[in-house]
């Protein structure tokens, strides 16, 4: 299957500290990629590395046969490269339809734009429900749901994930996975997923990669890496 995005040998720094090295990973066109790795393995520098986000990076990042590692971020995500970050990066003194519309800021197609906001107040009720409500007063859950909604008003070709159920209830974290599968399944939007919860991500993926202290270990179907001893006992906790 065709790959949309391609690292090969990529590396990354802040300052003068090495964060990830030598890195090669594939997402596949239409596909679901998960990433794993403990808590400082470099999975969300990885991610910023696609979007040449604060990081100084090396090798090569090629996104739908371009290659992207040195352009500018703004240029990256005009491509179709959406990333929802850590911690969830709602604009909080603006209402959720504010929020939507930043996330569209990038096009000129009026009438698209607003379909396509109709279109994910399909995905997320609860958003439209709050429409003129400000971000800032929204649950954990309905802030992560904004953030994502926010970057599918660019129409993304790769959405990039990074802890979506971090801090969230279970039941608000089915909902939200629920949710990324249909927009997978039935907009063939690509997803690279950094997740905590293996368990959680393995069931959603196609693909996986273990990152460990910025270097690949392992990689396979996500099926393979459930089946894998090492992975059960230090990821899935069983």
């Amino acid at each position: 299957m065709t790959a949309l995005l391609e690292l090969r040998d990529v590396g990354a720094r802040y300052g003068a500290v090495d964060v990830l090295h030598g890195v090669d990973l594939d997402v596949v066109a239409g596909g679901v990629t998960a990433l794993l790795g403990a808590n400082g393995a470099g999975k969300t520098t990885l991610l910023r590395a696609v979007c040449n986000m604060r990081v100084r990076g090396s090798g090569s990042i090629v996104f739908d046969g371009q290659h992207v590692g040195k352009w500018p971020t703004e240029d990256i995500v005009r491509l179709g490269i959406a990333h929802v970050p850590d911690g969830r990066g709602t604009f909080v003194q603006l209402t959720v339809a504010e929020n939507l519309a930043v996330g569209a800021h990038t096009r000129r197609d009026k009438a698209g734009v607003a379909r396509d906001v109709e279109r994910v107040y399909g995905y997320f009720p609860r958003l439209k429900e709050r429409a003129g409500q400000q971000a800032g007063t929204l649950s954990g859950g309905e802030q992560q749901m904004l953030a994502i909604a926010r970057a599918l008003m660019l129409k993304p070709r790769l959405l990039l994930l990074d802890e979506p159920s971090f801090g969230l209830a279970p039941v608000v974290v089915r909902e939200i996975f629920r949710i990324l599968s249909r927009i997978n399944r039935d907009e063939g939007v690509s997803i690279l997923l950094v997740e905590q919860n293996a368990n959680l991500a393995l069931d959603v993926a196609d693909h996986a990669y273990l990152l460990e202290t910025g270097r690949m270990v392992m990689n396979g179907p996500a099926a393979t890496l459930r089946a894998d001893e090492s992975i059960r006992r230090s990821y899935l906790g069983y």
